[in-house]
């Protein structure tokens, strides 16, 4: 839903921009700072009722602190308000806490409450995430991406356009809860509020310290770890385990399901059936771990009843064997077994013994749940909420 507002005139649905804004999201990701600049004056000059220039490019006094990238002249309807455009390659909250100080610093800004105000900053960048739009908006900031998203608190103007994220923060974003990076996150959420150096995170998930280091940095851009010391004794800790929780599981709509095998094992019940899968492969050292439905059940009862076991097998010809042994036969429907094909060891991070069986790590089972059917993200929230907790 794209929404603009202004004197006297609401436009709801989507905004006539000639074209413009249609193409925005189909430019090359590599941009020049003028550019993003050209593509803001289009975007504002686009739409109704509105007159916009650029005044000046790279504006502020010779020596000032502060400068700016480019100056906008914008006139509505008889008002008219300067523009201070701040141009980023992307942002990110940190990069927004930053850019804010730096305008308060300046005298260039007001915050959100006090007089109206003349001048409008406005920090322009290919991608700002959802958080660091969030904090713009929460102070009256404006901001314009190359999805086409703008905003505007404008004296006698106020414009919101929402569009899409861009499609290079999308991916962006999406790689960060895929592969090794996910294992560092996961050992983060395992561990949370608790310090880690590089060399400690990436032992314990299993990756080399380049990539713990490269996703330790991405986290502090999202606000959501705080750091102490400098060099190698650097440290981390994660202070916002819901938040990060929360954009995973957002995250899981946008995967691809892994590959999965269904089979039918006679003459037993679910419940029965977890205790013979675990038998099963401890005999043959098969590495496996259950999650979905059964282990959730293990680590919070929610269900009266299971009506199948989905489990994590690494394979092997150990596995095989497991899955002989259980006299267990390949099925289309009606399965009560469902192996999930683990590409790795990661897969097996921060598993807990229960009883008889090993379980994927709670957090691996909430995730899995969000991907379930039936009371399967019921599960999820209950599982969060008593055995999680954040």
């Amino acid at each position: 839903m794209n929404i603009v507002v202004l004197p006297n005139v609401r436009y709801n649905g989507h905004v006539h921009c000639s074209g413009n804004m249609g193409i925005l999201a189909m430019l090359d990701p590599q941009l020049s700072e003028r550019q993003l600049v050209e593509q803001l004056l289009e975007t504002l000059q686009a739409l109704p009722d509105v007159s916009a220039r650029l005044s000046a490019q790279e504006t502020g006094e010779q020596g000032s602190a502060r400068r700016h990238d480019a100056e906008l002249s914008f006139d509505v309807l008889g008002s008219s308000v300067t523009i201070l455009v701040e141009v980023k390659k992307s942002a990110f909250p940190r990069d927004v806490r930053e850019f804010l100080w730096q305008l308060k610093q300046s005298g260039a800004y007001r915050g959100p409450v006090g007089p109206q105000r003349r001048a409008v900053p406005l920090l322009a960048a290919e991608s700002i995430s959802t958080g660091a739009k969030q904090l713009l908006r929460d102070e009256r900031v404006g901001y314009f991406d190359t999805g086409g998203s703008l905003f505007l608190p404008a004296r006698g103007a106020y414009i919101l356009i929402e569009k899409p994220t861009p499609k290079t923060l999308a991916k962006a974003v999406r790689s960060f809860f895929t592969g090794r990076r996910s294992q560092v996150l996961h050992a983060m959420l395992h561990r949370p509020r608790e310090w880690f150096g590089v060399k400690e995170l990436a032992e314990e998930a299993m990756v080399s310290p380049a990539t713990a280091s490269e996703t330790l940095s991405a986290l502090e851009r999202f606000d959501w770890v705080i750091a102490r010391g400098q060099g190698p004794a650097k440290e981390r800790c994660l202070t916002e385990p819901g938040a990060l929780l929360d954009a995973w599981s957002r995250q899981t709509a946008t995967q691809r399901q892994p590959t999965m095998r269904r089979y039918f094992v006679p003459g037993v019940s679910a419940e029965k059936l977890l205790g013979r899968v675990a038998q099963a492969c401890d005999a043959h050292d098969a590495e496996y771990a259950v999650t979905y439905e059964a282990a959730a059940q293990c680590y919070a009862p929610f269900l009266s009843s299971l009506s199948q076991v989905r489990c994590r097998l690494l394979g092997s010809s150990a596995a095989d064997a497991a899955i002989g042994d259980l006299d267990a036969r390949v099925v289309n429907e009606g399965a009560n077994l469902v192996v999930i094909e683990a590409k790795s060891h990661g897969d097996f991070l921060f598993r807990e013994r229960v009883g008889s069986a090993w379980l994927a790590s709670p957090v691996q089972v909430y995730l899995d749940l969000l991907r379930g059917e039936g009371r399967a993200k019921e599960m999820a929230e209950h599982l969060r909420k008593e055995r999680i907790g954040f």
